[in-house]
């Protein structure tokens, strides 16, 4: 499946709850799921289980559908929950790690698996890029990506180094890191998919400004999906955990409308959401 302008189902912290929100987010119109091999704050299984059932009830295909997991290192796991051998190599670790986000996800290939953080040591993040190529390689694993990267001159080095370029860059988008400006310019340069979580978390005050407020009252959008079509807008897409399904179908209505050509924000808007924001610069 294409990776246009789009929003994804996060799916972190839903628990046991992970198989019925994405069936429900994918039969409200999500068709991008992503999750991590990290049962400390993933179910990954549930995310199976969830598209599978959503696929038979809808008449779907595996094509249909943009599946995404992570390969979390080991300071990223619950000590008693690591879905592979804690002794074995890094290139091991995510070899094992594999294989079981394949059979969790009940598929024989993913659409994109992210490397959950760079590893402190920059060749051991090196190391497990070039891990990861082998899958693409190998027709397990479309496109490759990394999150949690908030230093540029880390995300040019990984890029130099790499045969097989990110084709995702999964970050928090809040002002703690200056919005990622250099880095999402890098990414719109390379033709790189920024995607942002924590959008609507990190962002509450702003939300709930009267100007914001205003803003998407008279776009007949809440401030939340007012804040995804700021992110559509300016190419980014945002990851989406929400658990409601009132939710699920307007944040769906919204994505529609942008990607049917409407123009929600007009460049002057989109300047004063990002001052709103405490953005130094629209990018």
């Amino acid at each position: 499946m294409t990776s246009r302008v789009h929003l994804v189902y996060g799916t972190a912290w839903k628990k046991d709850e992970t198989a019925r929100l994405v069936q429900m987010a994918i039969r409200n119109g999500f068709r991008h799921v992503d999750t991590a091999c990290q049962p400390k704050h993933y179910n990954e299984p549930g995310v199976g289980q969830g598209w599978t059932k959503a696929a038979s009830e809808l008449g779907l295909k595996r094509t249909d559908l943009y599946l995404q997991t992570k390969f979390t290192s080991l300071n990223g796991q619950d000590p008693n929950r690591i879905p592979y051998d804690e002794n074995a190599s890094i290139e091991e670790q995510i070899k094992e790690s594999l294989q079981v986000s394949l059979n969790n996800l009940q598929t024989t290939y993913l659409d994109a698996l992210v490397l959950h953080s760079p590893y402190p040591a920059m060749e051991d993040t090196i190391k497990a890029w070039k891990t990861m190529e082998t899958f693409v390689d190998d027709g397990k694993v479309k496109a490759l990506g990394i999150s949690n990267i908030y230093n540029f001159a880390n995300l040019e080095a990984l890029f130099e180094e790499a045969r097989i370029k990110p084709s995702v860059v999964q970050n928090r988008f809040y002002e703690d890191s200056n919005f990622d400006i250099e880095i999402r310019a890098f990414c719109r340069e390379h033709a790189i998919r920024y995607q942002s979580f924590w959008t609507l978390t990190a962002n509450r005050d702003a939300l709930a400004t009267p100007e914001i407020r205003a803003l998407a009252l008279s776009k007949r959008l809440t401030p939340q999906t007012l804040m995804y079509a700021f992110m559509m807008t300016l190419g980014h897409t945002p990851l989406d955990g929400t658990t409601s399904e009132d939710h699920m179908i307007e944040d769906i209505e919204v994505m529609k409308r942008i990607l049917s050509g409407e123009e929600i924000l007009s460049p002057s808007e989109m300047q004063t959401m990002s001052e709103i924001l405490g953005m130094s610069r629209l990018i």
